[in-house]
């Protein structure tokens, strides 16, 4: 009768949280690092070697934060191009949504290079991802939240569902925490635009190794503290957002130095626009999705082959943004494609619940869990937003990080360029793990006690 009693209590107390979905299985585990690699990927070649072996991705070096970037893959040439003319033939390796840039954008292409394998992670987050794999787990409530994991790690490095999928890209692993220095740029169709400077700290408690579960960090995944530096007209205007782990709304702040008073946001989430973003990003878009799951169903359709953005250190490099960002496209002579193996997620408003899109899919490279391809369609079916972000090795880190993303508003033919770190200080990828941020800077209090000074 008492074994009776404590089963009834477990499962009385497993449904007031939500029950949680099972992990994998020690077994499918055990691939992890051997055909599998650490994180979750194929270690090996594709059947044509398009697609090389994975040998472990750049290896982690000592880098000053003044030196120039090194491009290890500068040489190469381009394999063939992708254009109007001959899209056709690879559509089969292209988005819905890239199809559509190339075929109704004048002179858009992709320039497609030899595949490099660059990234890879320290061998504590693989360690600590092979844990994961049979620990971690979301609740089955409907709200998708991140239950049991432990910090520094993919949680779902063999993903059963789509949400899974979605939840390594909010929680890759791009170090502690970061200084960034980046502009915002809304550009025209004639490629006028407007830039709007930032500089941002970004916190990522979850990415700690010494996290031992979401308590630890207080539910913590994100906090990020944004400070606009120009035009005159937004100078001082500062956001403050927390993101967590658990079924909490995101809490946001925004401090408006004409007023001299901090006002908090009430919806910084979901299809709600960013203040000041002339209407051309949600909150879940940045960066590539953000915040909660729970008004989608995710569906892991499965693995492909893409061309997708890759090794992209000519396109971050140090230059003029009016040399980046021109007309209805960035400059194709500094984008760098490659062929890759990506999942494929699929996210679907719930019967019942609303978001501006209606439909979302989602490509994520198998290296990094990173999204670097989203399309965005309205309740009609017709597509609306087309996104691509940027990705490279950052040896300090031993792991790649991107930051750039443009997002295309197919309606209003105009698109936003995020993150544009080229006329920027260099990002320091390290404060975060070498202790140069503090946390108290992410209280809302010490935000108000900032603005009365």
């Amino acid at each position: 009768m008492k074994r009776i009693d404590q089963a009834l209590l477990a499962l009385g107390l497993g449904l007031m949280a939500g029950a949680v979905a099972a992990a994998v299985t020690e077994q499918e585990a055990a691939k992890l690092g051997k055909e599998l690699t650490p994180v979750g990927a194929e270690r090996a070649a594709n059947k044509d070697g398009s697609i090389p072996e994975w040998k472990g991705g750049t290896p982690k070096a000592k880098r000053k934060l003044s030196d120039a970037r090194v491009d290890p893959f500068a040489a190469d040439k381009p394999l063939y191009s992708i254009d109007a003319a001959n899209v056709d033939k690879y559509k089969d390796k292209l988005s819905a949504g890239q199809l559509d840039l190339i075929k109704n954008r004048k002179g858009y292409r992709l320039d497609v290079y030899p595949t490099h394998r660059s990234c890879g992670y320290p061998d504590i987050i693989g360690e600590r991802t092979r844990q994961n794999a049979t620990l971690a787990k979301l609740s089955t409530d409907g709200k998708e939240s991140l239950v049991t994991a432990l910090g520094g790690a993919f949680p779902f490095p063999i993903p059963k569902n789509g949400a899974e999928a979605v939840w390594n890209h909010r929680l890759r692993w791009q170090g502690e925490g970061r200084y960034e220095y980046y502009q915002t740029n809304f550009i025209n169709p004639d490629g006028s635009f407007y830039g709007l400077a930032q500089d941002q700290v970004t916190l990522m408690p979850f990415s700690s190794t010494k996290a031992k579960s979401p308590e630890d960090v207080g539910g913590a995944q994100m906090k990020i503290l944004n400070v606009a530096t120009a035009p005159a007209s937004r100078v001082g205007e500062v956001i403050l957002a927390h993101y967590y782990l658990g079924s909490k709304t995101t809490d946001a702040w925004m401090y408006f130095p004409g007023q001299r008073r901090v006002r908090r946001l009430p919806a910084f989430e979901y299809d709600n626009p960013i203040p000041g973003y002339e209407n051309l990003e949600t909150a879940d878009q940045y960066p590539m999705f953000a915040g909660a799951l729970d008004r989608y169903d995710w569906k892991l359709v499965g693995k492909q082959e893409m061309v997708v953005p890759y090794n992209n250190f000519k396109f971050v490099a140090k230059r003029k943004i009016s040399e980046i960002y021109l007309g209805p496209y960035p400059n194709r002579d500094l984008m760098r494609y490659e062929l890759h193996r990506v999942w494929k997620v699929e996210a679907t408003v719930k019967a019942g619940m609303r978001h501006m899109f209606a439909k979302r899919t989602f490509y994520l490279d198998e290296d990094t869990w990173m999204i670097l391809e989203a399309d965005q369609y309205d309740a009609q079916g017709k597509l609306w937003r087309v996104m691509e972000a940027t990705i490279y090795p950052a040896v300090e880190l031993g792991a790649c990080v991107s930051q750039e993303f443009m997002s295309f508003d197919l309606n209003v033919n105009r698109y936003l360029a995020e993150n544009a770190t080229q006329e920027g200080k260099p990002t320091d990828w390290l404060a975060g793990d070498e202790g140069r941020i503090d946390p108290k800077r992410f209280d809302s209090d010490e935000l108000r006690r900032s603005g009365e000074r």
